[in-house]
């Protein structure tokens, strides 16, 4: 009984917080109102791990985490979609990473494109992007050896940050903070799947949101 009234207890405390760390544009309807595509580009990643690896390690280290979010959440979004959860398609990330490729963009070079350019790119009418900073290899997994009272106590793995910009004006629309620790997941895959679950009812372009708020 103890047990779970400490899990129910967290997760409220989660699902709180997670709301805390949600920004969404004032006019996000009338900017997003003709999005029909939206395309997930590979996450940039900072590591700072606590083994000395060589520079060039690192840096394909931090690549692979990068591309190991876009994968998880192309898999997050796949399966809402499959249940009709959303009100937008969202390109194949095989295709997008391929037209990134045939327009000499890469995970090095990614950064210096704006919104407006990647998705006249891309063809796509916004981009999911985002930011990684860990001190681990999360799509290894993380630590799983804790007790209970861990749920309650700082273990910081890093941050994740995920956007959701506006091709047309470049703006930002949409916009999630969470810290990454053991309460987290295990894995990258876990990790979107429970932090996008808790924001699931403040994503923007969720179909149930939607008409809550017409509600």
């Amino acid at each position: 009984m103890k047990k779970i009234l400490a899990f129910l207890l967290f997760f409220m405390v989660a699902l709180v917080s997670a709301q805390k760390n949600i920004y969404e544009h004032r006019k996000f309807d009338e900017l997003s109102k003709d999005h029909r595509v939206l395309a997930i580009i590979p996450f940039i990643t900072n590591l700072d791990l606590k083994e000395n690896v060589d520079p060039n390690e690192l840096a394909e280290l931090a690549r692979r985490e990068g591309f190991a979010v876009q994968n998880a959440l192309e898999t997050y979004f796949s399966k809402r979609k499959k249940r009709k959860k959303f009100n937008v398609n969202f390109q194949n990330i095989e295709d997008t990473n391929a037209i990134l490729n045939q327009n000499n963009i890469n995970y090095d070079n990614l950064d210096i494109y704006t919104t407006k350019q990647l998705c006249k790119i891309l063809n796509v009418d916004g981009i999911i992007s985002g930011n990684l900073k860990l001190n681990i290899l999360l799509s290894e997994g993380v630590p799983t050896n804790f007790s209970l009272l861990d749920y309650f106590r700082d273990a910081n793995y890093g941050r994740i940050g995920i956007k959701v910009s506006d091709g047309e004006t470049g703006k930002l629309l949409w916009k999630y903070e969470k810290a990454i620790d053991k309460k987290t997941g295990k894995n990258t895959t876990e990790l979107i799947d429970k932090m996008m679950k808790l924001a699931s009812r403040k994503f923007p372009y969720d179909k149930e949101k939607k008409r809550k708020n017409k509600g």
